[in-house]
């Protein structure tokens, strides 16, 4: 029960801000000294333009259950509801009164937010930019738009950028609870698959605020020292897995920013935090094009034509195209809903330009098996590989999976690890195991021929161009 029961309450929108430590929103609720009242809204395509997929839901369901337990211990209640916000956060205020109702902002969702804020009449309704290093309604080019190469976009930002330190955590003694509401409960949603339960290996994973911290903890102490070198190798515990808890707002940018910072200026340091840059211009991006998934940033393939394949998809999807480093990502994402960034760069690019599958295909799919899967990050990276991307790489690189293979896993240690079959081959045929002197039982022959699909896929961009 509230402290103030005669106090009109502030009710916190909780978004893809699942944390209680540098949330401006919360903060303000809880400086406001009104009771708080903390509410979720699970929309499953309504204002949201884009539900989670099924990957993300596994990670919301421990992300929330944590929130919950953090809130908890601090005498506040989460409410979990679902349906449009622009029909269930004004419901909720209302019901209980609330003088305020603060959220952060999420790119590409301006829409959406605009309807809750109409919805919501006479409160008052404040958001506030909590989820990037810096606000891309201010943080503009000199022409008044936004950036569209990724350069100079980092390199204002890091000027503009100051040295803010994030906010702690709400002391307990600061924080009151509104009045209980009703909830809709969390085991009702059904957010963890059953029958059949293919999250078995996602339990490495630790999410919620806790899990966030140690892992940026764990990775500054050391990963970060072999960044630079290592971020390419699939096979080595280097990068710093950051990302599911960065794209359910576990972990604020400033916090990570702010904690690589204290470390000192290193190369590995700059490399790491010019990947956060990365993510911060996807959502930039966003911000302006909110149909990134769906429409090419760029006009350059515009009439591209893409081949109708399910057997290739379906081989793509299983990892079974007959390429060692294609087919262990493939099946490291559906065993563990997370793949290394070098191997998404080169499964993305081998079903856009050996198959010549739509790239929107590619990104659907990813959304929905990726536990990091980011609405702005997925569709941008999927785009940079297709060429019609901002800053994009060009349609014509095309990578040759072999060659990447034997560059980035030259002892063919990850290929091992998630394509057992070819365990026994040496190094110098793991990622050509078509050449070994006795195919490998069970594992297919390439579905495509490298120099054939390139020379296909760039009479077609020629074509068109």
């Amino acid at each position: 029960m509230s402290e103030n029961p005669g106090v009109s309450p502030a009710l916190v929108w909780f978004r893809r801000d699942l944390r209680l430590s540098d949330n401006p929103a919360l903060e303000t609720a809880v400086a406001s000294g009104r009771p708080v009242a903390a509410l979720f809204v699970l929309d499953r395509g309504g204002g949201d333009p884009r539900a989670p997929g099924e990957a993300s839901l596994w990670w919301l369901d421990r992300s929330l259950r944590a929130l919950a337990a953090d809130l908890k211990a601090r005498g506040v209640g989460l409410v979990l509801r679902q349906g449009d916000p622009a029909e269930v956060v004004p419901e909720v205020a209302r019901e209980i009164d609330a003088a305020l109702v603060a959220w952060n902002r999420v790119a590409g969702t301006a829409d959406a937010e605009a309807a809750v804020q109409v919805a919501l009449g006479g409160v008052e309704a404040r958001s506030f930019n909590g989820s990037l290093l810096l606000d891309p309604e201010r943080f503009t080019s000199k022409s008044g738009d936004g950036y569209r190469v990724f350069t100079p976009f980092w390199r204002a930002a890091l000027v503009a950028l100051d040295e803010r330190e994030p906010m702690p955590a709400p002391a307990p003694g600061r924080m009151a609870g509104a009045p209980a509401l009703p909830s809709e409960e969390i085991a009702d949603w059904r957010l963890s698959p059953t029958a059949p339960d293919w999250s078995e290996g996602f339990h490495d994973w630790t999410p919620g605020e806790a899990g966030a911290q140690a892992r940026l903890e764990a990775f500054l102490d050391g990963g970060l020292a072999d960044y630079v070198e290592g971020r390419d190798r699939p096979a080595e515990a280097v990068t710093s897995r950051l990302s599911p808890h960065l794209a359910w707002g576990e972990i604020s940018p400033t916090q990570v920013f702010a904690a690589a910072r204290r470390l000192g200026h290193t190369g590995a340091r700059a490399k790491f935090l010019s990947e956060l840059g990365w993510r911060e211009f996807a959502h930039h991006l966003l911000h302006r094009r909110p149909d990134m998934a769906t429409r090419n940033f760029s006009d350059g393939i515009d009439g591209f034509p893409w081949r109708d394949d399910p057997k290739g998809l379906g081989a793509w999807r299983r990892g079974m195209t007959g390429y060692p480093i294609v087919d262990a990502g493939m099946r490291e994402l559906w065993a563990t809903g997370y793949m290394h960034n070098r191997v998404r760069m080169i499964a993305a690019s081998f079903l856009i330009k050996h198959l010549m599958i739509d790239w929107r295909i590619g990104e659907r799919w990813f959304w929905d098996t990726l536990v990091d899967a980011d609405p702005a990050s997925n569709p941008m990276n999927w785009q940079w590989v297709a060429g019609c991307g901002p800053d994009a790489s060009p349609f014509f690189r095309i990578f040759n999976p072999t060659l990447q293979g034997e560059r980035f896993d030259p002892k063919g240690a990850y290929v091992r690890l998630w394509v057992p079959e070819l365990a026994a081959l040496p190094d110098a045929l793991a990622h050509r195991p078509w050449e070994a002197p006795l195919a490998a039982p069970a594992y297919p022959a390439p579905i495509v021929e490298h120099t054939a699909a390139r020379t296909r896929a760039l009479d077609a961009y020629k074509a068109l161009r």
